[in-house]
């Protein structure tokens, strides 16, 4: 008799605890869908970034004809490099990032071409009015030439840091038959360098390189603000 009861209870005790599992899977359920969909969301902003920066590339690239200034392709990041600025201090150049950068590069001697690219960095940055303040007016120095005391007090708006040559021209890298420091380069926010100048602008080309940086703010304002 208690065997058989024991065996009738069976099935009823299994019902009765069995049944508080149902729940409690639904809503293990809900927690893996929900822990997927926090996951897909973090992805989706830790890339938007990346995201930004090649939209931004085939943006501009379909008016390719356009442009003044030739598209590096593939683009080119910024290299684990240490500089040091005129004050002595080190900096690693991928601090940078997180600004559009409006690069030339020199020796510390500051030849007549090399004052003239300073002259358009400046007059070119200060013509996107409200948008300067994306723009980072560079200039690397590629030799360990002093830069002379009066054209430091014109460049306090721009970031001046001194880098190994061939270091650097492991990154950036001239026309044929050019010299690195001809050209004027442009780096997106993300670090890449995305866009050479023609070797030896002129006051005539000035108008043209002004519509790229124009062409470059407009398609990146969505996601790009102004500081790092």
């Amino acid at each position: 008799m208690s065997s058989d009861s024991s065996q009738n209870d069976q099935p009823l005790a299994m019902t009765v605890h069995s049944m508080p599992l149902v729940p409690e899977l639904q809503n293990s359920a809900v927690r893996t869908r929900y822990g997927r969909w926090k996951m897909l969301l973090v992805l989706l902003v830790c890339a938007a970034p990346v995201i930004a920066s090649y939209f931004t590339y085939y943006v501009i690239r379909p008016e390719g004809r356009r442009n003044f200034g030739e598209l590096i392709d593939p683009q080119r990041p910024i290299p684990v490099l240490t500089g040091t600025t005129l004050a002595g201090d080190q900096v690693n150049l991928q601090s940078l990032k997180g600004q559009w950068l409006f690069v030339s590069v020199a020796g510390g001697a500051c030849d007549a071409m090399c004052a003239h690219h300073l002259y358009l960095q400046r007059q070119l940055r200060e013509g996107l009015g409200k948008d300067k303040d994306r723009l980072d007016w560079v200039w690397l120095v590629n030799d360990d030439a002093p830069v002379n005391k009066d054209l430091q007090q014109a460049l306090q708006n721009a970031r001046v840091i001194r880098v190994s040559k061939q270091q650097l021209s492991a990154w950036l890298q001239p026309q044929t038959d050019h010299a690195l420091a001809e050209h004027l380069y442009l780096v997106d926010p993300i670090g890449n360098w995305m866009m050479r100048f023609p070797a030896r602008l002129d006051k005539e080309q000035f108008p043209k390189v002004k519509r790229d940086l124009e062409r470059v703010m407009r398609a990146s304002a969505f996601w790009d603000k102004a500081g790092r």
